[in-house]
């Protein structure tokens, strides 16, 4: 049981940080499309760095479409799918935090259960920990 929830929290791990990077994307449309062709901005690179840019095109992005295929979509619609992407890894995410919240009361209570055989097997008080 240990195993599997450290399985489950490894997942909760990557869709965290999935959704994480689905909301500075959203964000970065959001704040890009408003923007005129010429304007000078600072796009985010991930770990907190930026790279200054210059805008050429604020009504298409480039945007990965699964499969590491890649598509050039109008701004809009890029958006629309990144917030059903969040959506999506919002539900992922609950689910797991929900298993792994019911694996770790499992696991507590089978080990309660072990501690107390033991106890009454060997006549002393001996723990799992």
């Amino acid at each position: 049981m240990e195993g599997s929830a450290r399985i489950i929290q490894s997942r909760h791990d990557v869709v965290q940080a999935a959704l994480r990077e689905t909301l500075v994307a959203s964000s970065t449309l959001e704040g890009i499309k408003e923007k005129a062709k010429g304007t000078e901005t600072l796009v985010p690179i991930g770990g907190d760095s930026y790279i200054r840019a210059e805008i050429s095109d604020s009504e298409k992005v480039i945007m990965g479409v699964g499969a590491n295929v890649c598509m050039e979509k109008k701004i809009e619609d890029s958006t629309a799918e990144l917030k059903n992407r969040q959506a999506e890894l919002e539900k992922l995410r609950i689910s797991l935090q929900q298993q792994l919240g019911q694996t770790v009361s499992r696991l507590e209570d089978d080990r309660a259960k072990l501690n107390d055989l033991l106890r009454r097997k060997a006549g002393e008080n001996v723990e799992v920990v």
